[in-house]
């Protein structure tokens, strides 16, 4: 008996199923909702808003950066720059090979 109550209970729960959303349906027919308050208008408001929003934060990282990307300042005359040592840097001039192709191999040490 236990296997035919559970066997009947599908359609009806089907059946059931089918008669709500008729009457789902209906009601929300007979009582529309109130419109969104997010109409086209308001959609254009909130973007308007946020390009504003935008660009003030721009301006600010604008005002704060600036100086990092102006020109640099004009190099020191004579002398290499403060970081290099004069034989390191003629030592990277004379016997340095371009980036582009390969190193020549190192000379062997005698012990």
């Amino acid at each position: 008996m236990g296997d035919i109550l559970l066997a009947l209970s599908i359609p009806v729960l089907v059946f059931g199923g089918g008669i709500y959303a008729a009457c789902d349906c209906w009601w929300r027919r007979r009582h529309p909702a109130p419109p969104s308050p997010y109409t086209h208008r308001a959609a254009r408001l909130a973007e308007q808003e946020m390009l504003l929003l935008a660009e003030e934060i721009v301006d600010d990282a604008h005002a704060a950066l600036g100086p990092l990307y102006e020109a640099p300042a004009a190099p020191r005359p004579g002398g290499p720059p403060a970081g290099l040592k004069p034989e390191a840097s003629q030592a990277s001039r004379s016997g340095a090979t371009p980036d582009r192709g390969p190193s020549r191999p190192a000379a062997a040490r005698k012990r």
